[in-house]
């Protein structure tokens, strides 16, 4: 056996278009490229051909995985620290792919939908899990919008968050959705539940399943899921073969030999319900100490961003008084309206309560769409 890779490519056709409009050359209106599609079902391999830069590194992953080398180049975000290139044995990858078919019951010849960028281990993983699955990948140039062509029912797709704040309007043809990238905020929760609920023809009910993946390059993709739709699970729930602890400062220790040789130390606060359950608290890098009480930003975000739709991110400003300014910063222009929904939040304990509030026109992001906390701290701080 080997590999077989169809490229189909779907056109958009126009009924009424008439065959002089061939022979007179007009052809923009008959047809539109829309998507590329694999499927990882069978042995001989035919030649496939790239119509976009992004194709094009997806076709040399393809490549590279089924070349004779062990190990394949991921690049982090750095998101959590500087970006870094390493090396990744393929056999942990397979393990990873498993894992994840495994827990969300995927098929061999289930669609997949891969719309994140291949540099980084959350595309290579989709790839890989379609090799692995046997499935059939749709491909899309990743952007904000990678669902705005999708028409039929998809199996499978991860997507950011902010692709999915981009795509409220077709995730019901995602019938199995993984987000990750950053926590999924209260207030996309409550978008993602009110377009899923939206009566739909017939009033059938929705068959899309969302999940927030908990994970890192390190542990190549996720190692844990938790469902926040139709039911909303307040704990992620972790895969086989993944063990974790808490050192003392209450951080996330994570043992999985089968993904990383190293026990993996970070700084994640976690609350550990048993074995197998736990939540995220926030990050022991992102505490803001201010006044000796200490800050976690995270919480305080989640509750903001249930009263307010707008992005926001909590940080401490140095100061000589307090040590660090408890200060909140958000995305969009002030308003009468915003500024009142603000005042009617009640924080407890009262230290919870921001010091100054700033307007920002953009968060900055790194390229996989987490906010760059550090660099909004260096803005406002030089602003």
């Amino acid at each position: 056996m080997s590999l077989q890779i169809f490229v189909v490519q779907i056109y958009d056709y126009f009924l009424n278009l008439q065959a002089n409009n061939f022979k007179s050359g007009n052809f923009t209106n008959f047809f539109k490229l829309r998507t590329m599609e694999i499927h990882f079902n069978d042995l001989n391999t035919i030649p496939i051909f790239a119509t976009n830069p992004f194709e094009k590194k997806v076709i040399q992953f393809v490549q590279e995985w089924f070349s004779d080398t062990t190990t394949v180049s991921v690049q982090t975000s750095g998101s959590t620290g500087v970006p870094k290139v390493f090396e990744v044995e393929k056999k942990k990858m397979r393990y990873s792919a498993e894992m994840t078919c495994r827990f969300l019951e995927l098929k061999h010849e289930d669609s997949a939908l891969l719309c994140l960028p291949v540099e980084y281990i959350s595309g290579k993983m989709m790839i890989v899990r379609s090799i692995e699955r046997k499935l059939r990948l749709h491909i899309t140039e990743p952007s904000l919008h990678p669902l705005q062509n999708l028409e039929t029912e998809i199996d499978f797709c991860a997507m950011t968050t902010l692709q999915v704040e981009h795509s409220l309007d077709k995730i019901h043809l995602i019938k199995k959705l993984i987000i990750g990238g950053a926590a999924v905020s209260e207030a996309l929760k409550k978008k993602i539940n009110e377009k899923l609920l939206q009566p739909t023809t017939g009033n059938q009910q929705p068959t899309t399943i969302v999940y927030e993946t908990y994970g890192m390059s390190e542990t190549l993709s996720h190692i844990a899921l938790k469902e926040i739709f139709p039911n909303e699970q307040q704990y992620f729930q972790l895969f086989q073969g993944v063990e974790i602890s808490q050192d003392p400062r209450g951080c996330l220790t994570i043992n999985a030999p089968q993904l990383n040789s190293e026990i993996l130390q970070t700084n994640d606060i976690i609350e550990l319900k048993n074995t197998q359950e736990f939540r995220f608290l926030g990050r022991a890098d992102h505490i803001i100490n201010s006044g000796g009480a200490k800050i976690y930003p995270e919480q305080l975000e989640a509750m903001v961003k249930k009263v307010i739709p707008n992005e926001v991110v909590f940080l401490g400003i140095p100061d000589e008084r307090l040590g660090q300014k408890l200060t909140l910063v958000i995305e969009g222009t002030k308003s009468v309206v915003l500024n009142e929904k603000l005042s009617n939040i009640h924080y407890q304990p009262k230290f919870h309560q921001p010091k100054e509030i700033v307007f920002v026109e953009k968060i900055p992001r790194t390229p996989n769409g987490k906010v760059n906390r550090r660099a909004l701290l260096d803005f406002i701080q030089n602003s």
